[in-house]
């Protein structure tokens, strides 16, 4: 197993410097909104034909459910109401789905 090099003419000590700064800057509410993005369109995926599992899909509606409450005063109300629609949406393709 080889040991991965830092990019050429950064150190170690540099790189983790940079990502130091780059944690500084990074919020919860970004990553959040940024994960529930991806579960979001994991669950879209887990509700094809071709990838269907209903348990995955049922996984990714409750917990954007879940989280969005959380959300709340975090993040610009048109970014909550955009992953409700999202929610509402994936909660009616479930339901399709299940009928399947």
């Amino acid at each position: 197993m080889t040991e991965e090099q830092p990019p050429a003419g950064q150190s170690d000590e540099e790189l983790l410097k940079q990502v130091e700064e780059e944690l500084k800057k990074l919020k919860v509410a970004d990553l959040l909104v940024q994960m529930l993005y991806t579960v979001s369109s994991l669950g879209y995926r887990k509700l094809s034909a071709e990838d269907r599992d209903l348990d995955q899909a049922k996984l990714a509606i409750e917990s954007l459910r879940a989280l969005l409450p959380v959300l709340e005063g975090a993040v610009p109300d048109d970014v909550l109401r955009d992953f409700r629609q999202v929610t509402s949406n994936l909660q009616l393709a479930y339901g399709d789905a299940a009928k399947a």
